[in-house]
Parts: structure tokens; sequence; C-alpha cells
């Protein structure tokens, strides 16, 4: 049996140094702003703080995904050093990479026969995403083949909870997700739009809550709700954020003054750029293991 890596986008919004640590290499997505294309490289060509900044000041961006003659490039490196590749992709349900990938896999087994090259869908985002790279990572250290993790990664994903909700509209509406006139009148109203993460992996509007106070309270009810083992949760818990780490740092506090026996503490990251270009600054992202996702 060859050794194997796991590999996955920048669009799973962890740190650098998490994926180092997990040792799990990372392709990067691509950003435009104003025109000019960077890499979403986790902040090191173009810092979060930069980056929303100059959307709030009224600069266009763009995103594109990984594309199959890069998957091939990226894959290719790895079995020349004789190593097999499960590669976790971004939710299709938000983003054709997995397609890509998939593509870029086909193509190289022409080449390389015997191989194996497993391609992953997420079905999840931002750093729900990176949780579940996370996971697989630390049962590939437990010992867990790749056939074996491809399979845990199949039957698991459903059941990690992606909750997202929004204390700022502008970027919603500017990129048309959100209608003008809906717009307008959440805006007035202060409501802050929570949305999860369905079993196709898909992002969808749940409810409409008023005032960032209680969307913060009704994320972390919902955790409660939802979590693996009620109280007694045992497993890691993310937190991501664009530019409201405080925000961010209340929810966390919520989460850790009832899940005691929680892994950890709750671990916070920035939104990355891919992900980040879309929301603008003003959203937080609660991910979890629970129940299955509807």
């Amino acid at each position: 049996m060859n050794e194997y890596v796991i590999s996955c986008c920048s669009s799973a919004d962890l740190s650098r140094e998490w994926f180092e640590k997990l040792n799990v290499p990372v392709i990067c997505f691509h950003i435009e702003l104003d025109g000019v294309d960077y890499p979403d490289d986790m902040g090191r060509s173009i810092s979060y703080e930069e980056l929303f900044r100059r959307m709030q000041e009224g600069a266009s961006t763009k995103t594109s995904q990984v594309g199959v003659g890069e998957y091939i490039d990226f894959f290719k490196g790895f079995l020349d050093e004789g190593k097999d590749v499960l590669h976790i992709s971004l939710s299709s349900g938000i983003s054709g990479t997995y397609n890509s990938a998939c593509l870029a896999r086909d193509e190289l087994l022409k080449d390389y026969p015997g191989r194996k090259i497993l391609v992953a869908d997420s079905l999840a985002a931002s750093s729900g995403y990176g949780l579940l790279v996370d996971t697989a990572a630390q049962k590939k250290q437990e010992g867990m083949g790749i056939d074996e993790l491809y399979s845990y990664i199949e039957e698991k994903k459903r059941f990690l909870h992606h909750w997202f909700f929004s204390t700022d509209l502008t970027f919603y509406i500017r990129g048309g997700r959100i209608s003008k006139t809906a717009g307008f009148f959440g805006k007035t109203l202060n409501i802050c739009p929570l949305m999860d993460v369905d079993n196709e992996g898909r992002l969808i509007p749940r409810e409409k809550i008023r005032g960032k106070k209680r969307v913060i309270e009704r994320t972390f009810e919902i955790m409660r709700l939802h979590a693996e083992n009620g109280r007694d949760y045992s497993k890691k818990c993310f937190i991501c954020h664009s530019l409201c780490h405080d925000e961010a740092r209340t929810l966390a506090n919520l989460v850790e003054g009832y899940f005691h026996k929680m892994d950890g503490r709750v671990i916070i990251f920035p939104i990355g750029a891919t992900i980040g270009c879309h929301t603008g600054p003003g959203t937080i992202s609660l991910f979890f293991w629970g129940d299955e996702r509807v």
C-alpha cells in the first residue's frame, strides 16, 4: 500500500500554521480585487484587513476556482513522490471545483495506472470544511488507510453543522444574494440573517433575527439543540469571522461555558479571501459535529 497525502483547497479557511501542523498541502483559489489577481494564500499576498477595508471603500471583487490544469500539476507532484492522493474539495453546492478535481484525477490516472487519486466532495465550506479536513488528518495520524478514510468522510460529512450570520448586509446586496428592497428593510430593522449549509452543501437562509445580541444567542442555542451527545459534546468546535472578532469571541464564550467536555477551547479563524469576497466584513460562522443536516 502506497503512502498517501490528504490535500484540500485554501477555502477551508484555516491558518497556514494549522495546515502545516496537520501536514495537509493546500491549493489556492484566486481572487481579483479591482482587476488585480491574488492567490487566496491565507493572507500572505493580501491581508484580510486590507481586503475588507478595500471592499468597504468600494473595490470590485471576483473569485475564481482552481482549474483542471492546476489540479493536474498539484496532484502530479505527490504521485511523482510515490504518494497516493485523497483530496477533499470545497462543496459542490457552491463551487465547481469538485468537478475540476475529478477531471484532473481522470486525466492523471491514464498516466499513473494502479495509483489512487480519491476526490471527496466535502459538502462543506469555510472553516467547516476546515474542521472536516482537521478530522480527516487526525484519522490518518491514527493509522486509517486512504480507502477507509474516504469512506469515513462520505459517511460523516453531513453530520458537520455550519451556521452563518451576518451583521452587515452590504455585500449580500451588492452580490445579488439579497434584493435591494429586502436589504433596505433589513438594514433599517437591524436584521441579521441566519443561514446554514444543507445536506447538499448549499448555503440556505433559515431565520431572520433582529439584533446582533439575539442572533449570537440563537446561534449558540442551535448548537445546544443539535450538538452530538448534547451537553457532553466532546469534539472540536471552530468559529470564523470577517473583521468582527469581539462578536466571535462572545459566541465562543457561550459555547465554552456550556460544553465542558469539548476537545479544547473553541478555535477562531479569520474568514479567508475566497469566502470573504462574497460575505464582506461582519459575518460569523459556527461549526460543530451534530445530528444529520437537512
